[in-house]
């Protein structure tokens, strides 16, 4: 009896909401309830709402311990590697206390998750296409590509073609996203095919691991690898036939104020060499 009348009541509240709105909010299909476009638009808009209160009450209670945020954002692995460290050590170094949320996601997905309100910023790579009317996206950093090996291949130049490394037995990215499409540009501007001898790979802490513990060689940007390059057990041998450099930087949603956290990492960011 309980579950009929909820069931009833329910019905009642969406049946008004669309009377509100003039919209029809839900299909019937034989699959089951489907939301309409406009039903898709208010769910958006419910989740940015939910998020938006869940930050404002953590951001309340974190203001009498003088901890700035909670600011969450999102990025892809070597656009995060590359940003975020040196930005928060600035912050860090001035003293100042945040709480700060970091996930990885494909491009497409943070582009949705800022349209929802999931995250505040999304760190990509930037510049490969345009960016949608309803986001900003800002470059903050260039590095060139270059082909990362381990120590069993210290018999290489420090300078070589890529055509001369064609044969080799790699480790590059699997996810159909931005930087994968940069990796498969730069065979293709060497006239060369993608490597058949290949790990397929999306986590940069893996593919390094492999990198660094056998013969196989990758393609990165200089910096993602900068840990393993400083200590000597990467070896980063610069590319002869391009100075082809990744662009990388912050989304973020047009029409919304950034919270101080947010605010503060980008002014950051925009002070970095």
């Amino acid at each position: 009896m309980r579950s009929a009348l909820t069931a009833i009541v329910a019905a009642s509240a969406i049946a008004a909401l669309e009377a509100r709105l003039r919209a029809r909010l839900f299909d019937r299909t034989r699959s089951g309830i489907v939301l309409t476009p406009e039903g898709e638009l208010l769910r958006m808009r419910a989740q940015m709402l939910h998020n938006l209160l869940r930050d404002a009450q953590a951001e309340v209670e974190g203001v009498g311990e003088s901890v700035w945020g909670p600011l969450r954002v999102g990025g892809t692995p070597g656009a995060l590697v590359s940003l975020l460290p040196a930005a928060l050590r600035a912050l860090d170094a001035r003293g100042l206390r945040a709480s700060l949320n970091v996930i990885e996601r494909p491009d497409g997905v943070l582009n949705e998750m800022l349209r929802c309100g999931d995250i505040e910023l999304a760190f990509v790579t930037t510049e490969l296409e345009e960016t949608p009317a309803d986001l900003v996206e800002t470059t903050f950093s260039r590095d060139p590509f270059t082909l990362v090996v381990g120590r069993a291949h210290d018999d290489l130049p420090d300078r070589m073609s890529l055509r001369a490394a064609g044969a080799m037995q790699w480790v590059l990215p699997e996810a159909q996203g931005a930087f994968r499409r940069q990796v498969d540009a730069l065979f293709i501007a060497s006239g060369l095919p993608t490597p058949r001898d290949v790990v397929r790979c999306d986590s940069l802490l893996t593919t390094k691991a492999i990198v660094r513990s056998g013969r196989r060689v990758t393609l990165l940007p200089r910096e993602v690898a900068s840990a393993e390059l400083s200590v000597g057990v990467l070896r980063a041998i610069a590319l002869e036939e391009t100075s082809f450099d990744r662009s990388v930087g912050v989304r973020r949603h047009r029409e919304r104020m950034l919270s101080p956290l947010a605010a503060r990492l980008l002014e950051q960011l925009a002070l970095q060499p």
